[in-house]
């Protein structure tokens, strides 16, 4: 409150008080014992009392009195205004001492007020601190949280990682154990083997005997005329068992490979049946590669030819044999092996790849089939012991220049196309001066001097494979002059001229292929093949029976093939050629396969038990010749004589894995 305020409410108090009527009042003295403080009471018409006490003490009854006296002398002064105002001021004084009393509340509540919104002030700052503190908190949290579930994930990815860290590690080890104990190559230097190898129990049955083991001369199927062909056979083998081995190392230029497989079939002089059954180790394959990472490569040494249908590129190991235990395989398939040099260059691109390859391989010639040949010619002669050719019965060509081939081939997901041409020289000795008396030749401009004489020939072939899960289908075919011995059947190359020059036969093979694998463990194929020589004879200038030569010559003399004659000497004189005669030249062989293989076990840790089983019809015909009399007399009569043969291979082999 204001001091101007204070001043007004004194003002408006006094000025109130001034009418109020004076009152009487009525004074009594209070006895008190001696000793006591004295008192005077004074009564007013208002009905209030003063009290007045006396100064001292009573000390008796004179002293009493006086001072009574006294006392009330002195409280009689004070007149009614006197007292009013007294009043007043006492009023204004307990007013003022309100007033005070008031503003002294007021200053304290102001205080209180200033201090209170000083703290609320303070309050409102510690508290924006706080919120700022517990923003700061929050984000803190916020971020501790994060990363809390950022170490949580750290950790379960750890944990996963370190479960699948000991996986890895289990599993390393386990491979590294196995790879130890069961090793699929073994380590030489910076050169991995692999061995190559499987154990085989196989048979066969024909019904007509050729005197062969499992393997099948297909071109001397018996005529009914021979011995052999009122006799059955039933062999066993082991022979086909093979050992071998892939060497490969790389380089940072190249890779570089090596392999061989040999087997048992092959007879040495003294191989035999009787007892120990000892045949000799062959060579089937044995050769070194260099394949660059630009996709060249150079292979070297005795290898399937390069006329041989491939699975894959021309890559050597990756050709397609017919499914059979008859290690001759099939008429109309295309194959040889042999030593020679082959450089091919493959282009990739994905899935798909495009190969051009050229080969120089061992050449050789068959002749056989020819009717009257002249004497007056050679083209090569049975192998020396000391040269490493087989001195007993082989026959080797005097070769002027190896067989070239050429192939491109061209492969996509399931599908391998090829195509392949061969060219061949053929080259004999011939000498003029020296006539035949079974074709009448004499001499003519050539004069007399012995000479070579140089002859070309070739073919083309050419295939195409589906490869699928379920079913393989493949069909090759082959057509030349002078490449009959590229046919399983083995055909003659060539024949002769009354002259002694040698001239390429026409030939012609295929294969349909279809093998399907309805089973994990079970393949079933079939296959059909044949194999066609032309007719190729000229004129002699003779009569009679010697009017031709040449291979198919309508004068042979087949007059033997289908008439048995009995042995003149009892034993071992069975043969697959009649002892009358069977002279003419075949025409066409065909065969039709059926079989299936079942893969009892099939592990890649233990190798492969699988069992086999095929069946196959053979026709054997020849060219049409003399079948009854003699040509040119009045009784000839003429005739295409054929044989027939049902054949059953089986057999049992473990492959090493």
């Amino acid at each position: 409150m204001t001091k101007q305020m204070k001043t007004a409410m004194a003002a408006m108090l006094m000025v109130g008080t001034l009418p109020m009527q004076a009152q009487t009042s009525q004074t009594d003295v209070v006895k008190v014992a001696p000793g006591q403080t004295k008192k005077t009471v004074i009564h007013r018409k208002n009905g209030a009392t003063d009290t007045v006490i006396s100064e001292g003490t009573s000390t008796g009854p004179k002293h009493h009195v006086a001072h009574r006296r006294a006392r009330v002398a002195r409280a009689h002064v004070e007149t009614a205004t006197e007292r009013q105002l007294r009043e007043l001021q006492e009023k204004q004084t307990a007013q003022q001492a309100e007033i005070d009393a008031l503003t002294q509340a007021n200053a304290a509540k102001d205080a209180q007020l200033a201090a209170a919104q000083s703290a609320a002030q303070q309050a409102e700052t510690q508290a924006q601190a706080a919120t700022a503190q517990a923003q700061t908190v929050t984000t803190t949290v916020q971020a501790n949280t994060d990363a809390v579930q950022s170490l949580k994930s750290n950790v379960t990815d750890l944990q996963t990682a370190n479960v699948g860290l000991a996986t890895t590690i289990s599993a390393n080890k386990t491979e590294l154990v196995e790879k130890i104990e069961s090793p699929t190559t073994l380590h030489y230097k910076g050169v991995t083997i692999t061995p190559v190898a499987f154990f085989a129990f196989e048979g066969v049955y024909r019904q007509r005997a050729i005197n062969s083991d499992i393997n099948t001369p297909f071109n001397t199927t018996p005529f009914e005329g021979a011995t052999d062909a009122h006799t059955s056979e039933l062999n066993f083998s082991g022979r086909q068992s093979r050992l071998g081995g892939l060497f490969e190392g790389k380089t940072p230029m190249a890779k570089l490979s090596g392999y061989f497989e040999t087997d048992f079939l092959s007879a040495g002089a003294t191989s035999n049946n009787n007892q120990s059954n000892s045949y000799t180790l062959r060579v089937r394959q044995i050769w070194g590669k260099a394949e660059t990472n630009g996709g060249f490569a150079v292979t070297g040494g005795q290898t399937w030819s390069l006329l041989t249908e491939n699975g894959k590129s021309t890559d050597v190991r990756t050709e397609k044999l017919p499914n059979t235990v008859d290690p001759q395989y099939v008429v109309g398939y295309t194959w040889a092996r042999q030593p020679g040099i082959r450089l091919q260059q493959k282009f990739k691109s994905g899935d798909n790849a495009f190969t051009v390859a050229v080969a120089a391989e061992q050449a050789q010639i068959i002749y056989s089939g020819t009717t009257n040949a002249p004497t007056n010619f050679e083209f090569g002669a049975p192998g020396q012991g000391g040269g490493l050719y087989n001195a007993y019965s082989g026959n080797y060509t005097s070769n002027i220049a190896p067989d070239v081939i050429a192939k491109v081939a061209l492969d996509t997901k399931n599908i391998h196309l090829e195509a392949a041409g061969i060219g061949r020289s053929f080259r004999d000795r011939v000498y003029p001066a020296i006539g035949s008396a079974s074709t009448g030749y004499v001499a003519g401009s050539e004069g007399t001097a012995p000479y070579n004489d140089v002859k070309e020939g070739g073919g083309v072939e050419a295939g195409a494979r589906f490869t699928s899960k379920f079913v393989d289908v493949a069909a090759t075919g082959m057509y030349g002059a002078g490449i009959g011995r590229y046919g399983s059947s083995q055909l003659s190359d060539v024949t002769v001229h009354p002259d002694g020059k040698l001239e390429p036969i026409k030939n012609g093979h295929g294969l349909f292929s279809l093998e399907t694998h309805p089973a994990k463990k079970l393949d079933i194929y079939a296959y059909y093949g044949g194999e066609y020589a032309q007719r190729t004879v000229y004129a002699t200038g003779s009569l009679g029976s010697a009017a031709f030569t040449g291979y198919g010559a309508i004068n042979a003399n087949d007059t033997g093939c289908q008439t048995e004659v009995p042995p003149a000497t009892g034993g071992f004189t069975g043969s697959v050629t009649p002892s009358g005669s069977c002279a003419g030249a075949t025409r066409y062989i065909q065969e039709g396969v059926f079989g299936f293989t079942y893969k009892a076990i099939n592990s890649p840790k233990y190798g492969r038990l699988q069992y086999q089983f095929t069946y196959s019809y053979l026709q054997r015909q020849l060219w049409e010749g003399v079948t009854t009399g003699a040509y040119g007399g009045a009784t000839a009569a003429f005739g295409a004589p054929k044989a027939i043969n049902n054949m059953v291979h089986f057999g049992m082999r473990y492959y090493i894995p």
